[in-house]
């Protein structure tokens, strides 16, 4: 009994009703709109941006790939003032590449480490140093939380445009409201004298 209840009352701006006005209505098939770009456009964005984050991380685990270089002189442990978090220092670094080039750039060791090192270095397709790929398990991670974040951000979007419509739609309800109030109170005015 509950049940029927329930939804008689939810259904309530679509029965034959005299005090239902055209916003009424108007506010239940936004509501209605918004629930079906909840429940199908908040998992499709979500399972799309998951998607794209975990191709993204596998491209860059493809195009990445580690290389063996050479520390060109000692890092010194005398300024830690401008040590990264971590303890580790900017160094030179030179390394060949596979087709035989040979190449410098500078990357963080950790300090007291001595020239001649041997240190990895990731580079990508145009042997430059850049940062070391993520793990199968955070490219996971990362494609769980851009999907989630994806689905919570439609959610809101939708949400948001329908309280945007509620106020306008109260707006308009508030308006006719104090215009039919105003006609019976000059009507009442007339009888009254």
């Amino acid at each position: 009994m509950r049940a029927g209840t329930t939804i008689r009352r939810s259904l309530w701006r679509w029965r034959r009703n005299p005090l239902r006005r055209r916003e009424d209505v108007l506010e239940g098939w936004v509501l209605v709109i918004v629930w079906l770009v909840v429940a199908l456009a908040g998992p499709v964005a979500g399972v799309l941006a998951a998607h794209a984050s975990a191709h993204g991380d596998a491209q860059r685990r493809t195009e990445r790939h580690p290389v063996s270089a050479t520390l060109v002189s000692d890092v010194s442990s005398t300024s830690p003032a401008t040590a990264a978090p971590g303890g580790r220092l900017d160094a030179t670094v030179r390394w060949t590449a596979p087709d035989g080039t040979r190449h410098s750039g500078k990357i963080p060791v950790d300090m007291g480490t001595k020239a001649g090192s041997r240190v990895t270095v990731w580079t990508d397709s145009r042997n430059q140093v850049t940062a070391a790929p993520p793990t199968t398990t955070q490219a996971g991670v990362d494609a769980a939380f851009m999907g989630a974040a994806s689905s919570f951000t439609v959610a809101t979007a939708a949400a948001a445009g329908y309280y945007g419509a509620r106020v306008v739609l109260n707006r308009r309800r508030r308006a006719a409201w104090e215009h039919e109030w105003e006609d019976v109170a000059s009507r009442w005015g007339h009888t009254a004298s």
